[in-house]
């Protein structure tokens, strides 16, 4: 035991790579085989961090020596890498090829989630620009909610409330999406680039369009990637801004 200890501390980031893959493998195994993708698998692997972190104070699961490698692959540098690493990923040429359309919907998918999110915070009972905030852009996604709330200064707990309002968001649009297709017109790839632009989180409109038609996964991906990127840009700056000039 001596020695594995002494191998994982001097190799925490190493393991902290090997600890989050083993979450990602049973949630995604949990979600195919025992609840058939009504979640999915990124939610659940989501939900078990957030119960993993309750075994700490300051760091969450990094405040353990033994996991101390988390506070690394958790900490704002990898983070905002994976971010613009997905954006990255895009190409131009298919969003322009969707019109105006693309663009129209990734605005207001932001804007008009933003804004309900902001309304739930004031509904909770929060009156301060950097609560109302953040918990405004973890309406928009997970991602967006703790990169807004690092950005302001917000604090760690309305920073955990955002990251669990867009787990929330996550998981109506993956069991909604197949419910609803047919009603709103939801088979074709340009539909399915307007509907990933304005509902934006990637996970669920991915795991949606998969139980919907597969298909269409590519189209609305696109769309949910540019979201995540438009979000982190207009939160913590001209949305801030707007907060901090009503509140």
């Amino acid at each position: 035991m001596k020695i594995i200890e002494k191998i994982i501390d001097t190799n925490g980031l190493v393991f902290a790579f090997l600890l989050v893959g083993m979450i990602m493998l049973f949630s995604f195994w949990f979600s195919n085989k025992l609840i058939r993708k009504k979640i999915p698998g990124v939610a659940i692997a989501i939900l078990i961090g957030l119960a993993l972190a309750l075994f700490g104070k300051e760091k969450g699961l990094a405040d353990l020596p033994l996991f101390a490698g988390m506070a690394l692959l958790g900490g704002s540098m990898l983070r905002d890498f994976t971010v613009v690493a997905t954006a990255m990923g895009a190409d131009l040429d298919k969003i322009r090829r969707a019109g105006p359309a693309g663009l129209v919907s990734l605005i207001t998918g932001v804007t008009v989630t933003f804004f309900i999110g902001a309304l739930i915070a004031v509904l909770m009972g929060y009156t301060d620009a950097k609560s109302i905030t953040t918990i405004g852009a973890g309406a928009c996604t997970y991602i967006v909610g703790p990169i807004t709330g690092s950005a302001i200064g917000a604090s760690s707990e309305v920073i955990v409330i955002s990251i669990a309002t867009g787990v929330f968001k996550t998981i109506l649009v993956t069991v909604g999406t197949p419910l609803l297709a047919k009603k709103i017109g939801l088979d074709n790839p340009h539909s399915a680039i307007v509907f990933g632009g304005l509902l934006g989180t990637s996970s669920g409109v991915t795991a949606g369009l998969a139980a919907t038609d597969p298909k269409l996964v590519p189209y609305g991906a696109f769309t949910a990637a540019f979201y995540t990127g438009l979000g982190c840009l207009l939160c913590p700056s001209v949305f801030y801004l707007s907060m901090n000039m009503l509140f």
